[in-house]
């Protein structure tokens, strides 16, 4: 019954799907609960939301077709936008090679955010096709296939996205895998570039006791291991990976995967992966050496430290750019270097916003020899030079007069209402006098419009934003006051 700009709010609570609640069955295969393949406009998305302060959890356990791989939500069509939806219970029925998915996304210009998929016999999010798409802050994990091939699930990973030629623009941000019987993230194959950012993958290819399963790769950048040339896609596409973690995952954190070219690995952190840091190219696509040193990649401001094995590997300088790492200095990390090294912070519940939550695991203690040690590639960063690494040290918050020691708070808070059309207010605090500096920005990074941009004395103030000319969809606004920045996201609905 929707159409184009509609919203469909979910209320909160626990749906048992039943097996009569199959929508349709594709291909003869695809057993699908939820078949979304009614589009909406640029500027009119359709919205499949959670009610705003609940949570609606969608159990698929009783769901066990016969021969038929199950799909929690198969997403069809175009510019749609799901958000707080809990999906878990997802089966597997056929014992050879096979996959079920919570989420087979075919579509374009679609958000899906804040979308949880655990304990499921199937992978979280698989994506194919379609480009410009935003998966945001959203968290997949404890997913294991103990049923097909050799029960060790091989092919559950949190997060899959392999672009057909042409579909650009896909995108993963603040998302976090963990505990998924594969990888954490997989673009294997994809036609086009992926882009990561601020995303976490930690403890993949282990059960909860750490015993072994799949592959356990946190991020797997690609790969055309034993494609044939014809089979390749020329440009082969160079992906970016960003302010990204990786941490105790069974195999490589950062993975090139027997690529056919460079990637782009800036400020990411890894940490007692079996190897941080693993470059491995093919040759050529021509050639049957699919073990072969990476080229054409560029390393800057990476962090690597007490890997299980090693820190990096198939890393030839003649062969990249390497500039700014740790693995590339001859600094020596050790524990002090870090607020906390505890990965339990990793599961940390996200702000009320959807966020990742702030935490201290691998930020720069005071006096790290990582703070200050990169290069300026583009990004904003505090202090005289970047920081290595995925977390930037702030000694902005506490300024020292004297013996007496005051933690100066700056405060951006939500937008209000929000979501909105076209008209918000933003509210900020400054606890002393300084250049204040407010910016809107679209999901891809884009600059919208500058709010603000002057010298404020200490206060609370607030400016308004007006979307009218916009179309609807997720936009982020950044304060900054002097050196010191903090982003929030805002729905603008029309």
């Amino acid at each position: 019954m929707v159409n184009a700009g509609d919203t469909v709010y979910i209320r909160g609570g626990n749906y048992k799907i039943r097996p009569e609640q199959i929508s349709k069955v594709e291909s003869s295969l695809f057993a699908c609960i939820s078949y979304l393949d009614k589009s909406g406009t640029e500027g009119n998305t359709i919205k499949y939301w959670a009610y705003p302060g609940e949570t609606p959890i969608f159990d698929f356990s009783d769901i066990k077709p016969a021969n038929q791989r199950v799909v929690g939500i198969w997403m069809k069509g175009s510019f749609i936008h799901l958000k707080g939806l809990e999906l878990t219970g997802i089966q597997v029925t056929i014992t050879s090679h096979t996959e079920s998915y919570c989420i087979y996304s075919r579509g374009n210009n679609n958000i899906f955010e804040q979308i949880s998929m655990h304990d499921n016999v199937g992978t979280g999010l698989r994506h194919y096709k379609g480009g410009n798409n935003l998966f945001l802050n959203c968290d997949s994990y404890r997913n294991h296939d103990n049923v097909s091939e050799d029960k060790l699930g091989s092919n559950n990973d949190g997060f899959g996205c392999h672009p057909d030629p042409g579909s650009t623009g896909n995108i993963f941000r603040g998302c976090r895998a963990w505990f998924n019987s594969d990888d954490g993230f997989d673009i294997i194959r994809a036609d086009e570039a992926v882009v990561f950012e601020n995303c976490w993958a930690f403890f993949n290819g282990y059960t909860t006791s750490f015993s072994n399963l799949g592959d356990g790769n946190g991020f797997k950048a690609g790969g055309y291991a034993y494609d044939t040339a014809d089979k390749i896609p020329s440009p082969v596409p160079r992906n970016t990976l960003k302010f990204c973690v990786a941490v105790k995952n069974k195999a490589n954190g950062f993975d090139s995967n027997h690529h056919l070219a460079g990637n782009d690995w800036f400020n990411n952190s890894a940490y007692q992966n079996a190897i941080n840091y693993n470059m491995l190219n093919r040759e050529s696509p021509e050639s049957d050496n699919i073990n072969a040193n990476g080229y054409d990649h560029v390393l800057k401001n990476n962090l690597s430290y007490m890997a299980r094995g090693e820190e990096t590997t198939y890393i030839d300088t003649t062969l990249n750019t390497v500039e700014n790492n740790s693995f590339s200095s001859s600094m020596t990390i050790t524990n002090g270097d870090f607020v906390s090294l505890d990965e339990n912070l990793l599961t940390s519940p996200r702000n009320p916003d959807g966020s990742l939550p702030d935490i201290d695991f691998m930020k720069p203690a005071p006096g790290s020899k990582l703070i200050d040690a990169g290069i300026d590639i583009g990004f904003e960063y505090l202090g005289s030079a970047p920081d290595l690494g995925a977390f930037e040290f702030d000694n902005t918050t506490d300024v020292e007069i004297g013996e007496n020691i005051f933690p100066k708070e700056i405060n951006l808070f939500q937008n209000y209402p929000n979501p909105f059309n076209p008209v918000t207010n933003i509210e900020y605090q400054v606890p002393y006098s300084a250049n204040v500096e407010i910016t809107v920005y679209n999901s891809i990074g884009q600059k919208i419009n500058t709010l603000l941009d002057e010298i404020k004395n200490e206060g609370t103030y607030k400016v308004q934003f007006d979307g009218n000319n916009l179309t609807s969809g997720v936009y982020f606004y950044k304060l900054r006051v002097n050196d010191n920045s903090t982003i929030k996201q805002m729905l603008l609905l029309k």
